[in-house]
């Protein structure tokens, strides 16, 4: 949980811990139910978090929620906006087919409604599609959030990536910097709305970049226990062999590709500092802790990631919530000490 005040003297310190928090639409939510655990556990303290789409919008979330009651309005706060999220599909005419409501299948991959909107933004630009970029979250996250709030948090440092379209690269938003349209920009999906902009300049999704940026964790906080819940799995088994099943491969690589470098790139300098051929004082040797569950994600196709039911919701916060309880229980020793996963054994 983020630092508290008044503690008692002789109360056990807690440790700190930076959270990286991926994006994956609805998906989200089982990062919800992992930052619910996580919250609950009075050993922790959340230093800082990093988070990139539905992770950004967990972040600015959780942050606000703790600025108007601390950890109770946290827990709050990312229950009352999921639920918001399942309202506001309540009219969409993309939701599950009878056959896979009867079968037990999220996936939306057999509602005629979602299979046109598939085919028409393969065929169409959101600004033929949809010129006044209307956009639910935005409105949800407009009348839910206190961005001012979000702002003056001084319990923990926040960092929202976003993708500048015109040169391509990751740009870092942080406390002081965060608005409504960073948020938005952050999950800006470009084949679906408009490219956000922001002093005039023209943003799309950060999972092209950074899902999550890890760095801004190394420069921006003393804490050297990075923990990245994880949405989207690295590996997955068997080569795609429809188009759909082809298109979604190559966006899991896609938005998996700026993150598997980062943790090399920290592998590497791990390898380097334990061989003494790196100075100490000038570089950190990051503890990294993942927090997933590719059992049950991998389970889910990427066409679930627009299902926002509330049962499909409280699914995955059931599952993550489980998830974060067995990582607490095998890993929290080793945080403030070693890492939890073996970078070098996990990328080769």
């Amino acid at each position: 949980m983020p630092a508290k005040t008044g503690a008692a003297p002789d109360a056990p310190a807690r440790k700190p811990i930076n959270l990286a928090l991926q994006g994956g639409g609805s998906h989200g939510a089982f990062t919800w139910g992992v930052l619910d655990r996580l919250l609950d556990d009075d050993r922790l303290e959340i230093s800082s978090i990093s988070g990139t789409s539905a992770g950004a919008m967990n972040a600015v979330v959780l942050a606000d929620g703790y600025m108007k009651d601390g950890v109770a309005g946290a827990k709050r706060a990312l229950q009352g906006f999921w639920e918001q999220v399942s309202h506001a599909s309540w009219l969409s005419p993309v939701q599950r087919s009878p056959a896979d409501i009867f079968l037990g299948n999220w996936s939306l991959e057999n509602s005629p409604a979602y299979l046109a909107l598939d085919v028409a933004s393969r065929m169409f630009s959101p600004y033929d599609l949809n010129p006044f970029n209307i956009n639910p979250l935005r409105d949800i996250l407009d009348k839910y959030v206190d961005f001012e709030a979000v702002r003056a948090c001084t319990c923990l440092d926040l960092f929202i990536t976003a993708t500048h379209v015109e040169t391509g690269t990751a740009r870092v938003f942080s406390n002081k910097e965060i608005t409504l349209d960073v948020t938005m920009a952050s999950a800006c999906l470009p084949h679906i709305y408009k490219a956000v902009e922001i002093d005039g300049e023209p943003y799309w999704d950060g999972g092209y970049m950074g899902n999550p940026s890890l760095w801004p964790l190394f420069y921006g906080s003393h804490c050297q226990d990075v923990v990245l819940v994880q949405i989207n799995p690295f590996h997955r088994k068997g080569t795609p062999k429809t188009a759909q099943e082809i298109v979604e491969r190559i966006n899991e690589i896609t938005f998996n590709a700026s993150l598997l470098r980062e943790l090399r790139a920290i592998d590497f300098v791990s390898r380097l500092i334990k061989e003494d051929r790196l100075d100490k004082t000038r570089y950190q040797d990051i503890r990294m802790h993942i927090i997933h569950n590719d059992a049950e994600m991998a389970k889910l196709e990427a066409a679930s990631k627009l299902n926002t039911e509330w049962k499909f919701l409280q699914y995955q916060h059931g599952v993550g919530h489980r998830t974060a309880e067995a990582w607490l229980k095998t890993t929290f020793e080793r945080i403030g000490n070693e890492s939890s996963v073996d970078l070098h054994k996990m990328l080769n």
